[in-house]
């Protein structure tokens, strides 16, 4: 039997029994990293194609800046916001990064990297 080992050297057997289900593939968590203020209607629009792209591709995209606005205020819990992001980064296996950076995207890249993370880099009109 697979002995899967999560990122902290446990045992875990769950990404095991989703691979040994007969018709199921493994689908990789990748955050979804992409402007989200200045034309917020535009970029969550943009957002949402870049998480459709992902879930194409195989994988199964994370986008919190599509989630956290819903009961999060940007002006008054940026902070807040930006300290959940990165806690459910440590949780994916790849960061895809779409469009010019913004300060919150560089800080998300920045921690991808001392992780040692894979990165991957789209065109904006990808």
């Amino acid at each position: 039997m697979l002995d899967y080992k999560n990122p902290e050297g446990y045992s875990d057997p769950t990404p095991y029994h989703a691979l040994a289900d007969k018709g199921k593939k493994y689908m990789p968590l990748v955050y979804i990293c992409s402007p989200y203020s200045g034309d917020v209607e535009t970029n969550v629009e943009r957002a949402r194609r870049y998480s459709r792209l992902a879930g194409d591709k195989g994988a199964i995209p994370i986008a919190p800046h599509l989630l956290f606005p819903q009961f999060m205020s940007e002006e008054t819990e940026r902070d807040l916001a930006m300290f959940m992001d990165i806690a459910v980064l440590s949780h994916c296996k790849e960061l895809w990064v779409f469009g010019e950076p913004s300060a919150g995207m560089k800080q998300e890249i920045a921690y991808a990297e001392r992780k040692h993370m894979t990165i991957k880099y789209f065109k904006e009109d990808t």
